[in-house]
């Protein structure tokens, strides 16, 4: 199953499983049991282990091979935004996490995993009923695998951005708790709820300010949100937008980030929607076909996204203030695919992937979510704006951040207890404690293992092996100290 060890997996969620409802399934007793038991296999103290071995891959050499088939001129923006901090290689080495964390034990249960579950990839987005709710809200690399790897990126992910904000080592380790513990608490009592009831769980932003003690946060809460809220596509056309002499309207270049989609490219996408409309549900086939294309441009997005196709599309409706903006973004092999099972993919479409995945993680998700493929390339669709925000690391205090850090660790185990083996992830957690400090241990090592990979980058773009934007190395100053 993997390039570095063989992985036994007890319990999967995979899209070519044989379902039927006249099968029995076994008790959460039996389940809890067994996932107690694993820990004879794979005990708890095991999850904290990070060494770098001789045979770990050149992360430069994995960061490269993911540059094929990107869009040659947007690699060098890419690697800029990577070598701005160790948080920002971070955020964009998925491909590096995943090679590494496939090298390691795993307890064999194996749910739908986010793949990317860093700090910023949880944040705001409306629901189909209006509200506003935080969830998973990134699933590129969504796939079928282990519920450690998750939590292991999200817990380094605490300890990257703790040390980004200048936290004492003692105050991220306790963010990296209440982390680990608020997943063990929800997956627990998740696991004890009936399958249907588990999968109406969710958080709005109401029940969030309750949640959050920290009058700090609870302030950045209200303040992202507040933001969020705005970002809808009415109030991204004039930012967006302007009109033609001929009083069409049309969306405005910034390159090389935005840049316009004219001829037999504009032709195919607009084909692609149309194929789009297809995926959906027949009430949003309906309303969205309501809409009319006006135009598209190429969008640079993300940190490990750049490079990679993404489109935003403006449709109008009925009247000139009733707009619909929709993102395309191409969708290719989870980065986690090749470790679970080998070169054959299980996914005929990764677009599809995408969609069935993060409606599978989130509690609600966005109604226009579909896929679609163009000129032999496979994208999933949702919409551009639809009130979508993240809570800024940046204006946390410590404590607000170890209270944060509860809130992701409780979406997360919400997440993976919608899919499968919520039961026997908390039969192998226990009371909790022991796991902390494992994964504790864990995320101040491979926060270590990250400052030395990113200063890896830095020296790799200084020296022409890795194309990086211009004043890209110029503009981190003095601000980077090899190594962290």
């Amino acid at each position: 199953m993997s390039q570095h060890t063989s992985h036994t997996v007890l319990a999967s969620t995979d899209s070519s499983a044989f379902a039927s409802v006249r099968q029995r399934g076994t008790t959460r007793d039996e389940r809890f049991a067994l996932g107690r038991s694993l820990r004879e296999r794979v005990p708890i103290s095991a999850l904290g282990v990070w060494n770098a071995t001789q045979a770990r891959p050149d992360p430069i050499e994995l960061i490269n091979a993911s540059h094929e088939g990107r869009v040659d001129e947007l690699i060098p923006i890419r690697v800029g935004r990577m070598v701005s901090s160790p948080y920002g290689f971070y955020r964009g080495t998925a491909v590096v996490m995943a090679s590494d964390l496939a090298a390691l034990p795993i307890t064999g249960i194996m749910p739908v995993i986010c793949g990317d579950s860093h700090l910023g990839n949880f944040g705001f987005y409306r629901s189909p009923e209006g509200e506003q709710v935080i969830d998973l809200n990134d699933f590129d690399e969504a796939h079928p695998g282990a519920w450690e790897w998750d939590l292991r990126r999200l817990a380094a992910a605490v300890w990257v951005a703790g040390r980004e904000n200048g936290y004492s080592e003692d105050d991220i380790a306790d963010a990296v708790r209440a982390c680990v513990m608020a997943y063990r608490d929800e997956v627990d009592l998740l696991a004890s709820m009936p399958l249907m009831a588990r999968s109406y769980n969710r958080l709005d932003i109401e029940r969030l300010h309750e949640t959050a003690t920290e009058k700090e946060l609870r302030d950045e809460i209200k303040r992202a949100g507040k933001v969020a809220r705005k970002r809808t596509s009415d109030r991204a056309l004039p930012r967006f937008t302007d009109s033609t002499a001929e009083g069409e309207r049309r969306i405005v270049e910034e390159l090389p980030l935005i840049r316009s989609v004219r001829g037999e490219e504009f032709d195919q996408l607009a084909e692609g929607l149309d194929a789009y409309l297809d995926t959906l549900a027949p009430h949003w086939r309906r309303v969205v076909a309501g809409y009319t294309l006006v135009d598209i441009a190429h969008k640079v997005v993300g940190v490990g996204s750049v490079g990679l196709r993404a489109y935003v599309a403006l449709l109008e409706g009925s009247s000139p203030d009733d707009v619909l903006f929709l993102q395309l973004k191409q969708a290719r092999r989870s980065v986690l695919a090749r470790y679970v099972h080998g070169d054959n993919a299980w996914h005929a479409h990764q677009g599809q992937r995408v969609v069935e995945y993060q409606q599978a993680l989130q509690t609600v998700s966005d109604p226009l979510l579909g896929w679609t493929e163009v000129d032999g390339r496979q994208y999933y669709v949702r919409q551009f704006r639809n009130m979508k925000g993240t809570v800024p690391l940046d204006g946390l205090t410590a404590t607000a951040l170890t209270d944060y850090a509860g809130i992701v660790g409780h979406l997360l185990a919400k997440g993976h207890a919608r899919t499968s083996g919520a039961s026997m992830i908390a039969g192998y957690l226990g009371g909790g404690e022991k796991a902390a400090k494992a994964f504790s241990r864990f995320a101040r090592l491979y926060a270590d293992q990250t400052e030395a990979d990113h200063a890896a980058l830095v020296k790799a773009a200084r020296e022409g092996r890795i194309p990086i934007a211009d004043g890209a190395l110029a503009a981190m100053g003095s601000a980077f100290r090899p190594g962290g």
